[in-house]
């Protein structure tokens, strides 16, 4: 429990970097720390949920761009968290493909940063 926990904060961590950092993605009016919260729920759920889905058929063109087409996957799917979360009422905005790509790929960067460092407490159980 404490190892999902600990998953879940540094997904809230990375979201709320990338909203943070890089342009064309808007944080909607309001949102705190509780949001990025949730957000790092509806992000989490996503990935447990759609990415074995689309990894599975997209399979060809994963081998066949050596693995660069995750990166669009990750992207869909980062996009797709803000998406759902707007309409909710908060989390953030995408002005288009390229922030959503590196919004995409800041969370990957700062969520395997943080794994490497708490990796220790990770693996307790």
């Amino acid at each position: 429990m404490t190892s999902f926990i600990l998953r879940w904060l540094i997904n809230a961590v990375a979201l709320f970097t990338a909203v943070s950092f890089v342009p064309g993605i808007n944080p909607l009016p309001g949102t705190g720390w509780l949001d990025y919260v949730w957000l790092a729920l509806i992000f989490g759920l996503l990935n447990a949920l759609l990415r074995p889905l689309i990894k599975f058929l997209t399979c060809p063109l994963i081998i066949l761009t050596l693995g660069l087409f995750t990166l669009l996957i990750n992207t869909l799917l980062f996009w797709l968290t803000g998406l759902i979360a707007a309409n909710w009422g908060f989390g953030f905005t995408v002005d288009g493909f390229w922030p959503a790509f590196l919004g995409g790929l800041v969370v990957s960067i700062v969520s395997v940063v943080l794994t490497l460092i708490f990796k220790d407490e990770l693996k307790r159980k």
